[in-house]
């Protein structure tokens, strides 16, 4: 028995105290164990630092100066949580430190601008700048520039030599967003494309202070190279907490974290496989850290001078070299002399002891160009002097060495003793004080005095205008005595022995300031001057690391003056950005051990990104005594070093490799690999000529070229030369093996020539005491030359090519020739440029400038072929016309090597030449169909001068062209914008029709560079005008005149006349016309293309069986035709468009833009032929080089697709077969009853009279109150309405309207209107069904004129009928209200073949060559109208059909869709059965009439993935199948799938069930709800979708490899699709099937239906599935906006919103939302839209309005649900929402997390959270 008593009011309140001082107990004790922040209640600061709740990996640390405590941390304003780890911060910065942005100014001239306030927070180092400046520079398309400066008092900023001001205006379309956070100030970088954020400054807070600049970035990924001056014991950055500091020192490079010579701010970050890279470049000079972390974020510290950055975007690794080179100053190019090996010491003691090394060198043969001499050959170490006592002799010997063929190189430091010379003054110091040089004390009249190598000493100041004349001239006057080639030049970081000065230096600010950077000794000064010293640019404190800058350009000045029409050769140890544009750099004073070898590479591969390719480390060691093994192998190695120098220090023994004696292993292998450098020295040297006109890298990272294996990014024991020298060095101890990674190519071990088997993967590599490996890589060509002992010899030798042929027997390469030291050679024309290419059995080597003569008369005397698969039979030289043989023993083949080995050659240098080597028997794959028509044989096939041979392999060509079959290139006129010139036919061949088609015997070819990555080329006859597409293009403005910039070059070849168009960021050929066969007629014109590789999607519309093309042999032809989908059948549009993937995982896209009939046949080789009967052939590319950048291109030329009305996202049902209006009212109101959503109810031709347009049947008569009712109740409705118009009616307003304004096609006299029969039947006639079709056409079918939809008159008839049918002007009852239009028939198409007479023209009916067409024996006429009926441009010229005919569709689509708009006042939709390229601009597609079958169902994802290359967004299937009844579980399947097409129809043809949803049962109907009720959820997400195509050219349905490119296995996918990037729809599509087998790409997936991550990335799984179940997932790092569905779209518009944020490993994810009122026209270019995104990190979600204006309803709409997948496993307990500035806690029971799916869901719906409004919501797992 229970009881209950009653508290008193005292007791209760007891109560109420002890259960409060319960909670902050708990409070207070979670506080405790979780360590979570707090705030010390005894201070007496205001400030509450908002600690936020992140990953130990995302704190940025507020106490980088050392020694943090708890107390020093809050006195900060800092958070305070320590943990096991001492290398996180403990201290780490609140929320509420930074700066919030007050007024931003944007756009402006150059980008846009922003007033930042400091926010109330507590100082780091003082002096904090309260006001600061934005500025943001819109730059380039890829470089985008940002400054934060004091507006109210100038501060240092770097005088760089070669960046400027940038005046704009800013770039348009830039490929990056930039989002602006307001509070706490920060931004947001993207990609443009992908929506990836590159960089993130909003993961701390921005410090801008007097002497305290900070700034900190989250980066893509882990994958950070750069960063400079350090020993960096890897090329890929470590992100575990590693700080960098950067102020130039004079330091031993001995493998610490210690700053080093020369200050290098800039870095490159790979994003990911895909090879997008950003690079990104600090201009400050001052000295500053970095620290990288495990977010992966970077952040700066900087104790001086602005905060100014660079952001440069690329496609590829190098590309963001490139770009980077273009700001700072691309490098210079060296004397051809200064790539000779060089030798040097410190101290060799005399000059006896020089003259015998140079000599015992040269007596053992060493390659050897150089010597140098060190600080020793000076008298007393001072500068511009030389020992008279030790060094007698010395210009004698200089003298000496030139007499020889070498060089001489000293060199000078810039400190100046103060003391005298033996012989009396030291001019050079007289001077120097007389002028005013030096850096003075802080006083700035005191010289600062120091201590060098000459003691006491001055430092010039080279920033001071006096000082340049004076080193100028000091230079001169040591030239006239001592002839120097080059010089060297030390000590300038600067260097001095005293700390800062010999009176010290003041205790001040710019000495000792508030923050040291982690610089070597924590001390300013140390080893340098005092920072107060003064120069002319400013303090020594602002303008240190740019002293050896600052002496560079001076020095650059000197030898200028010295040798004015000549390179000198400048070699600096200290460094800063654009040093590269005049010096070459050595990575100082190592020491002979095996780490420095080591660690050399790393230097290596970080100074070609600083745009210093000029680099080396001491061969065989500085400091120390080397052994033999040691530089044994650094010889070897060094060999290969950019800039290869043999040196070391006083006090060791000689290691210069004659010492080690004349048959030692060392000198043996020394020798052989520096003879191979010299041999390459032409290709090393063309390298450095694109390094200095392009901004090439030379010595080049792994990860640059194969930057899709991931494999490669971590490389740095091995490295490459350009793009194909592959170089592994041995670098440790007592071994032979290297585990070395061979990149996934074809390669050639370069002594042996022999192919090597292994390719993308690790293997061992043998490599004994006397080898190193070399591999060349499959697609090369190298240019190179006999050596000699020196360069000056081995320029006189001959030259010639090794060719490394890839995987299809293709190659290509180039030479720059000059001679070698002319000052500006490249920028005056003085030089000799080749370019090289290899296809299978020919090699062209065409000079593209000759602007210089050899004095030597040089010629190409051999060529070495490896990878050639056959031995020759023949062998000749094309040189102007003239063909000569080359003698049979002066080629030969090695048949184990695969190698051709062409000796005995004189190929002269400056000359144009053609090698063919000819196998008589012809590959099969290399066969291009000479006879393509039916019954072919060999006497017609010579008779065409074509080869016969049979073959077993079926489809390949028994007659095939002869190699030289085509055209042949007269002289090509170069333009900045392309290329113009004339080819003629080849008359050696005869003619293919003769009169039925006369050849065309001279044609013009002109090449338009269109933009960067868009190129076109016409072929078509100058003297005789010919059709071509009137169908408009947006062509770009501005041509791509910059040739660094284009994505692509492109090649003219001679005989037979092709066009090779390659990919310059990896030399692939993406084009190349250069085949066989090139036939240009009147009425038959074909053309070839080599493939680059096998995967090649596009060109319709046709039914494929599969995505990617098969290549075996396939031919398809394409002219519109009403043909329903089916094996190798034309269909209803055409598109000859197609993408390719590249093997690298780079893409382009191809147009053919010709409307007349054509085929396209693919072979295996790979290859594609286009064989089209008119027309011109017009040709675009775009380069992507993504997959979806490849359609953004090709829909900016063709058009973006249109954005259609939201509602028509909604479900559709159509049926061919109702009887009357009551039916389509019982299906509405069961649809309705039924609850299953629906937004569109079609009519088809059923609703007419007669199938007359315009027209309303007895049986319909109520449709217009219907449709009314409809659209009350939130419905829409389209009607169908072909072209034919009937004319056998007395009256019909249609037709009679039409025949008065002249808009039928017509006879080309003029005579008639060409007849042909539709659906229109006659009048009073009773059709009956059961005659066979062809006797119904003929007794019933009314004859029917064809509009011309091209003629102004024409739009004008059709909108005045779609107004009138609208709003009928007699009768308002009959209006029909219509949302939509249907447009089908327009082929067009025909019942009678021709006309209802037949046809006048049989040559244009039935041309001499008729492509593989359906029906083909009946001719171009078949089911459509004649070939010669005439139409009239809107210009009125006269076309005949037979060139138009593709282009009907097209014409009838804009017309429809202007009509729509004026009349409905509406976006509505338009849909179109034809269509062309461009027509995606106006109207989607369906495919067709399909038939209920299982295969159309995955048939249907191929097609609309292919209409979404071909600028088609909104695409579908009819649903269930339009011919044949439909089952159960198909049609049930297929309403699965159909509800995740764009355009969602069920639709089927008369005479076959019903087969909407109430057609089945109660199940059938429940998850037809459930699967529509999924989409109509999603439809924010799909709108946002199609917002993008509308705007930005992306895809909706979008095929998996799209956004996994890199993956291969996602390249042949094609029975799963993505919506956008996120949703992954696996449909099942066979019978009986409950298991799909599907392939789960490499990202983070979720299941739709459950929230929870699969486990399963990167493989293939079999995922069960009911048949009330489609699978569905959604990618981790997406947010997907989405909405409650309801009935209809009217209805779920109001609905509240939803969030589904899908995190990815890292924590973050992302999405946007595009939002209008659905329907208003030109929303988006009108500017009357809301546009937001949102983005996830780790537990907080923000989202951000970037547009917000007009009637979008935004201010309605509310954000009611968010769901958060991968949550985690710890649950959360605390959820808040900060909306619009306002923090809200959210309620425990308004959230749920379940654990173990990781879903957390907030419900949100009883706030007023709407859209318009900022929003942020954070998730904790502590109070």
């Amino acid at each position: 028995m229970g009881w209950k008593k009653k508290f008193s009011g005292l007791e209760t309140t007891l109560i109420v105290l002890f259960i409060l001082v319960t909670i902050v107990s708990v409070v207070l004790i979670v506080l405790l164990a979780t360590g979570e922040p707090g705030v010390d209640c005894n201070r007496t600061t205001q400030f509450i630092p908002e600690c936020p709740s992140i990953h130990e990996s995302e704190r940025v640390d507020c106490y980088p100066d050392g020694g943090a405590s708890k107390d020093k941390c809050v006195d900060r304003g800092c958070c305070w949580l320590p943990i096991s780890e001492t290398n996180v911060p403990w201290c780490f910065f609140s929320k509420n430190h930074g700066y919030e942005a007050v007024h931003v100014q944007r756009p402006s001239q150059k980008g846009f601008e922003v007033q930042l306030r400091r926010l109330p927070a507590p100082s780091l180092f003082g002096k904090d700048i309260e006001q600061a400046h934005f500025s943001a520079e819109i730059q380039t398309q890829n470089r985008f520039r940002f400054t934060i400066t004091d507006p109210n008092k100038a501060r240092f900023e770097v005088p760089h030599e070669h960046i400027k001001p940038f005046t704009g205006p800013a770039a348009s379309s830039p490929n990056y967003e930039v989002e602006l956070i307001h509070k706490p100030f920060g931004f947001k970088l993207r990609r443009a494309t992908t929506k990836k954020v590159l960089f993130d400054t909003t993961m701390g807070p921005i410090q801008f202070a007097d002497q305290y600049l900070q700034l900190t970035a989250r980066l893509p990924s882990h994958n950070i190279y750069g960063l400079g001056e350090h020993v960096h014991q890897n090329f890929q950055h470590s992100t575990d907490w590693r700080t960098w500091p950067m102020f130039t020192r004079d330091a031993f490079p001995n493998g610490g974290s210690h700053n080093l010579y020369g200050h290098q701010t800039f870095f490159l970050c790979l994003e990911d496989n895909s090879g997008m890279s950003l690079g990104v470049f600090l201009l400050n000079s001052n000295a500053m850290e970095v620290t990288l972390q495990p977010t992966p974020a970077i952040t700066y510290r900087t104790i001086g001078g602005i905060l100014d950055f660079y952001i440069f975007l690329g496609n590829s690794p190098e590309a963001v070299v490139k770009e980077y080179l273009e700001l700072i100053g691309r490098p210079a190019m060296p004397s051809y002399w200064s790539l000779g090996f060089q030798l040097c010491r410190w101290d060799y003691g005399s000059i006896e002891e020089l003259k015998a090394t140079v000599e015992r060198n040269r007596q053992i043969g060493l390659p050897y160009d150089i010597q140098y001499t060190d600080v020793d050959y000076m008298e007393d170490k001072k500068i511009f002097t030389y020992d008279l006592k030790n060094f007698h002799g010395l210009p004698e010997f200089a003298d000496d060495l030139h007499n020889h063929g070498q060089k001489y190189i000293i060199l000078l430091d810039p400190a100046v003793a103060t003391s005298a010379r033996i012989s009396g003054p030291y001019h050079t110091y007289n001077l120097g004080n007389e002028m005013g040089v030096w850096v003075y004390e802080a006083d700035g009249t005191t010289p600062l005095i120091g201590e060098v190598w000459p003691g006491e000493t001055v430092f010039p100041d080279y920033t001071n205008p006096a000082c340049n004349t004076w080193w100028v001239d000091e230079c001169e006057k040591l030239f006239r005595e001592l002839k120097y080639d080059g010089l060297w030049i030390d000590m300038n970081e600067v260097a001095n022995f005293k700390k800062g000065s010999a009176n010290g230096c003041a205790a001040n600010d710019l000495n000792y300031p508030p923050f040291t950077p982690s610089i070597l000794d924590d001390l300013m000064y140390s080893k340098t001057l005092c920072m107060d010293a003064k120069q002319t640019w400013g303090a020594h404190y602002d303008v240190h690391s740019l002293y050896g800058y600052a002496m560079t350009l001076s020095t650059e000045e000197a030898l200028k003056r010295v040798f004015p029409d000549k390179r000198g050769n400048i070699l600096s140890r200290s460094t800063f950005a654009g040093s590269g544009k005049f010096t070459g750099h050595w990575l100082g004073d190592n020491a002979a051990n095996w780490n420095d070898i080591k660690w050399a590479i790393p230097g290596l591969l970080e100074f070609s990104l600083f745009g210093i390719p000029y680099i080396g480390a001491d061969i065989c060691g500085f400091f120390d005594d080397t052994t033999e093994e040691l530089c044994t192998r650094w010889m070897q190695v060094g060999a290969f070093y950019t800039f290869s120098r043999n040196h070391n220090a006083q006090g060791y023994k000689p290691q210069d490799p004659a010492y080690f004696g004349a048959n030692s292993l060392l000198v043996k292998t020394a020798k052989h690999y520096l003879n191979i450098r010299y041999t390459l020295l032409p290709y090393l040297y063309t390298l450095f000529h694109h390094a200095h006109v392009k901004g090439d890298t030379v010595t080049r990272p792994m990860m640059h070229e194969f930057y899709s294996d991931p494999a490669t990014w971590k490389v740095d024991r091995q490295f490459l030369w350009g793009p194909g020298l592959l170089i592994t060095p041995v670098l440790d101890p007592g071994t032979s093996i290297v585990s070395a990674y061979i990149p996934d190519a074809v390669w050639y071990e370069y002594e042996t020539e022999v192919r090597i088997t292994p390719r993308k993967q690790q293997i061992d590599m043998y490599l004994p005491a006397d080898k190193l490996g070399l591999h060349l890589r499959g697609g090369h060509i190298f240019p190179i030359q006999q050596p000699a002992n020196t360069t000056v010899y081995s320029r006189k030798n001959p030259m010639g090519l090794i060719i490394a042929l890839d995987d299809n027997g293709n190659a290509g390469g180039e030479l720059f020739w000059d001679d070698g030291e002319a000052r500006d050679s490249a920028e005056k024309g003085v030089y000799i440029h080749y370019q090289f290419s290899v296809a299978p059995g020919l090699l062209k080597m065409e000079v593209l400038k000759n602007g210089y003569a050899d004095p030597h008369k040089l010629k190409f005397e051999e060529i070495k072929i490896l990878g050639v698969s056959e031995a020759p039979s023949s062998m000749t030289v094309t040189h102007n016309s003239n063909v000569t043989a080359v003698p049979f023993e002066n080629f030969q083949y090695d048949t184990n090597k695969k190698v051709l080995h062409v000796t005995g050659l004189q190929l002269e240098l400056g000359q144009s030449y053609l090698v063919q080597w000819i196998n008589e028997v012809y590959p099969e794959i290399e066969r291009f169909d000479c006879y393509p028509e039916d019954n072919s044989n060999q006497a017609a096939c010579e008779a065409r001068g074509c080869i016969w041979k049979t073959a077993n392999t079926p489809g390949v060509p028994w007659c095939f062209y002869p190699r030289d079959y085509g055209y042949i290139t007269n002289p090509v006129t170069n333009t900045s914008e392309g290329l113009s010139f004339q080819i003629k036919r080849n008359t050696a061949h005869p003619k293919r029709y003769t009169d039925q088609s006369p050849a065309i015997e001279t044609l013009q070819v002109d090449v338009k560079y269109l933009d960067n990555y868009t190129l076109q080329f016409k072929i078509y006859d100058p003297n005789n005008k010919r059709y071509e597409v009137p169908v408009p293009f947006n062509i770009p403005q501005d041509p791509a005149i910059d040739p660094s910039k284009r994505l692509y070059e492109v090649i003219v070849e001679n005989s037979p006349f092709g066009i090779k168009v390659k990919r310059t960021s990896t030399g692939t050929i993406i084009w190349d016309s250069h085949l066989p066969g090139f036939t240009f007629t009147d009425m038959f014109i074909q053309i070839s293309n080599r493939l680059p590789s096998k995967y090649v999607y596009g060109f319709g519309e046709t039914e494929h069986p599969t995505f990617k093309h098969d290549l075996n042999w396939h031919t398809w032809g394409m002219f519109a035709k009403d043909q329903p989908p089916g094996y190798k059948m034309n269909s209803y549009g055409v598109h000859p468009f197609y993408m390719c993937l590249e093997d690298d995982a780079n893409a382009h896209g191809v147009l053919l833009h010709n409307s007349n009939a054509m085929d396209v046949t693919f072979q295996p080789t790979p290859a594609l032929t286009y064989r089209t009967v008119g027309g011109i052939l017009d040709f675009y590319l775009v380069l992507g080089p993504t997959p979806e950048l490849v359609v953004q291109e090709y829909t900016a030329l063709i058009g973006r697709p249109v954005l259609p009305a939201y509602w028509s996202l909604g479900f559709q049902l159509c049926r061919y077969g109702y009887e009357n209006d009551t039916e389509i009212k019982e299906l509405y109101e069961g649809m309705k009853k039924a609850g299953i959503p629906y937004d569109v109810q079609y009519a088809d031709i059923d609703y007419m009279v007669r199938q007359m347009d315009f027209t309303l049947g007895d049986n319909f008569a109520g449709l217009p109150a219907l449709v009314n009712q409809m659209k009350s109740e939130g419905m829409r409705f389209i009607v169908l309405l072909d072209p034919a118009i009937s004319g056998n009616e007395t009256s019909y307003p249609a037709f009679d309207r039409g025949v008065e304004d002249d808009v039928f096609i017509k006879w080309a006299d003029g005579s008639d209107i060409v007849w042909g029969k539709v659906w229109p039947d006659y009048p009073n006639i009773t059709v009956d069904e059961s005659l066979d079709w062809d006797t119904q056409v003929e007794l019933y079918r009314a004859y029917t004129a064809f509009p011309d939809f091209f003629r102004n008159q024409t739009a004008t008839w059709w909108h005045r009928e779609i107004k009138e049918f609208h709003t009928n002007p007699n009768d308002t009852e009959k209006s029909l209200k219509i949302d939509g239009l249907w447009i089908d028939m327009n082929e067009p198409s025909s019942f009678v073949h021709g006309s209802v007479i037949g046809c006048r023209d049989q040559r244009l009916n039935n041309p001499p060559y008729m492509p593989p067409l359906e029906s083909k024996h009946l001719g171009l006429s078949h089911k459509t109208i004649c070939m010669e009926s005439q139409q009239f441009l809107p210009d009125n010229t006269a076309v005949r059909h037979y060139d138009v005919h593709n282009l009907y569709g097209w014409s009838h689509t804009k017309p429809s869709y202007d009509a729509l708009l004026e009349v409905t006042g509406e976006r509505g939709v338009v849909v179109t059965r034809s269509s062309y390229p461009s027509s995606g601009k106006w109207a989607g597609h369906w495919l067709g009439d399909n038939t209920s079958a299982w295969d159309q169902m995955y048939k249907s994802i191929i097609g609309m993935m292919e209409f979404s290359l071909f600028g088609f967004s909104y695409t579908g299937a009819d649903i269930c199948g339009f011919f044949r009844e439909t089952t159960y579980q198909m049609c049930l399947r297929w309403m699965q799938l159909g509800a995740f097409y764009p355009y969602s129809r069920n639709h089927n043809g008369k005479g076959s069930k019903r087969q909407d949803p109430l057609a089945f049962d109660e199940k059938f109907q429940n998850v037809s709800r459930d699967v529509l009720n999924i989409r109509y959820t999603l439809l924010p997400y799909l709108y946002t979708l199609m917002y993008e195509a509308h705007s930005q050219g992306s895809t909706v349905v979008r095929p998996v490899f799209h956004e996994f490119v890199n993956d291969k296995i996602t390249w042949d996918i094609h029975k799963q699709f993505l919506w956008g990037p996120a949703l992954l729809i696996s449909p099942v599509l066979d019978e009986d099937s409950y298991v799909v087998h599907a392939y789960v790409p490499n990202a983070r997936w979720y299941n739709y239906h459950t929230g929870e991550a699969i486990g399963v990335r990167g493989q293939w799984l079999d995922i069960p599935t009911p048949l009330e179940q489609i699978n569905l997932h959604i990618r981790g790092g997406y947010i997907i906006p989405w909405q409650e569905p309801s009935n209809t779209t009217a209805y779920s518009r109001n609905n509240l919103m939803g969030l589904t944020v899908a995190i990815d490993d890292n924590g973050f994810a992302q999405g946007s939302l595009f939002w209008d009122d659905g329907t208003s026209i030109d929303a988006y270019e009108k500017g009357d839209y809301y546009f937001a995104t949102f983005s996830a990190n780790k537990n907080t979600l923000v989202t951000n309005i970037w547009h917000n204006n007009g009637t979008n309803t935004a201010d309605t709409l509310g954000l009611g649900y968010l769901k958060v997948w991968g949550a985690g496993n710890i649950p959360v307990v605390k959820v808040t929402v900060m909306y619009d500035g306002v923090f809200e806690l959210i309620e425990s029971f308004n959230f749920n997390h379940n654990l173990t799916t990781q879903e957390l869901v907030i419900s949100l719906k009883d706030k007023a959270y709407f859209m318009n409004k900022p929003i942020q919501v954070t998730w904790k797992t502590t109070f």
